[in-house]
């Protein structure tokens, strides 16, 4: 929920500015040449010596780029490749190696990483940015992403497939079983309005005005100013792309909680009172980061108590750094939380698909979360994730060149350690690109 916590990305980047896109070489058709070992040559090899934690990052990058990603960050992000992919074992292209910058590949145990790298010639020749845009896993398959997932700490559940079901799943792994999806229900949210859309209820173009009662990051609605206007297709628009949370309240608002509930039936949801009261993320906060009694209280209440606990703190106020401090520790209360099982969002996307108006489709691609490489392999790609800390979600809508629907739902539950989604990105990844 808070931008500090969310991995929005399905693929890694690690850069201090924009690299230009440069045509990577086959490395048989590189000269002696172009092999002989130039300052950017030289920092590439060290990179690859970074990623087996075989030198120190102040050591190779400057300190502008350690001022984005700190060094124990990147030794982090270093753990996580190469538990996924291996070792790193060579530089397999670097073009054109003698510039201060250049396309980059770095070939793995398992994987091929393709991006881009530049140095600072007035600065010692350091590395000034460093980018992955793709991992192109070899000798990939299920079996050992499936073992990768099960080596993750806590709860992971996952589904793979047509959604038209008539093959079984690609993969999949305790589908039915409840978790904490994070701003993933905002495909709960988007999908009522799409559907009462649909119904003639609403159009895409209705106005709302903001509210007084704002919620926290991410997003940038918080900062609009009060009776600012906004259309219905601006709000989703916002929800979806950027998981903007002040646009997400404001559209419950307009909805109600009652006709979340129902889509959340309508759509074959197993479990739809679980989500009863249905939350809007300003009181997710306020619950989390407020007095532990109330939290307790509500926690173990039945509906009509968290109701009415829910209306007497639209009041309370607390500060944004209260708010910031409470979601970048340990997992707080995972139970108080939005809940749907992998297969309860796989039917969801045949919903959104086939019964609520399509304009919903478009909202949903707007950030499809995965590298341009991917996505161009699919006719059509939607995406909505959801974080806090102990909760990852990421899932897909997929349509392939034949117009087949398909899903990747990966939900991953951790109460007791903090943990770094990026692993299960990665993973994501890994499936991305087999299931192409």
């Amino acid at each position: 929920m808070r931008q500090a916590v969310i991995h929005a990305l399905a693929w890694i980047v690690l850069t201090l500015a924009p690299v230009s896109p440069v045509a990577a070489q086959d490395p048989a058709a590189q000269s002696e040449e172009q092999l002989e070992r130039t300052p950017l040559r030289i920092r590439a090899e060290q990179v690859v010596a970074l990623l087996n934690n075989k030198t120190e990052p102040d050591v190779v990058f400057s300190s502008d780029f350690l001022t984005v990603v700190p060094p124990e960050q990147f030794k982090a992000l270093a753990r996580q490749l190469t538990a996924q992919f291996g070792a790193a074992l060579t530089v397999e292209t670097l073009s054109p190696p003698d510039n201060a910058r250049a396309a980059l590949s770095i070939r793995m145990e398992r994987a091929i990483a393709r991006g881009a790298i530049a140095i600072d010639p007035g600065n010692g020749n350091l590395v000034s940015e460093l980018l992955f845009r793709t991992f192109e896993p070899t000798n990939d398959n299920i079996a050992k992403i499936e073992a990768d997932l099960n080596a993750l700490d806590g709860e992971v559940t996952w589904w793979m497939g047509a959604l038209d079901r008539q093959s079984p799943p690609v993969t999949s792994s305790d589908p039915d079983k409840q978790m904490p999806i994070g701003s993933t229900f905002k495909l709960y949210v988007l999908a009522t309005l799409a559907r009462e859309i649909a119904q003639g209820k609403r159009e895409w173009s209705d106005q709302v005005s903001l509210g007084e009662y704002r919620s926290f990051p991410s997003g940038i609605m918080q900062n609009w100013p009060e009776g600012a206007p906004a259309t219905l297709h601006t709000l989703a628009s916002l929800m979806i792309s950027i998981s903007d949370n002040t646009a997400t309240d404001t559209l419950i608002d307009v909805l109600g909680r009652d006709a979340i509930i129902e889509t959340m039936v309508a759509s074959g949801h197993s479990s739809p009172q679980r989500n009863d009261p249905f939350l809007k993320t300003r009181e997710m906060f306020l619950l989390k980061a407020g007095p532990e009694g109330r939290l307790r209280t509500f926690l173990n209440a039945p509906s009509d108590v968290r109701h009415q606990i829910l209306e007497d703190i639209e009041d309370v106020r607390i500060p944004a750094q209260q708010v910031e401090a409470a979601f970048s520790a340990a997992p707080i209360a995972l139970d108080v939380e939005w809940f749907a099982s992998a297969d309860d969002i796989a039917k969801l996307m045949t919903f959104i698909r086939e019964r609520v108006d399509a304009e919903s489709l478009k909202i949903m691609a707007i950030n499809p979360s995965m590298p341009q490489e991917t996505q161009a392999k699919w006719l059509y790609s939607g995406y909505k994730g959801g974080s806090e800390p102990g909760v990852r979600d990421l899932s897909w809508l997929l349509t392939d060149t034949n117009g087949r629907d398909h899903a990747l739902i990966l939900s991953w539950r951790n109460d007791d350690l903090r943990f770094d989604p990026t692993a299960l990105e990665i993973i994501a990844q890994r499936l991305l690109t087999l299931a192409r």
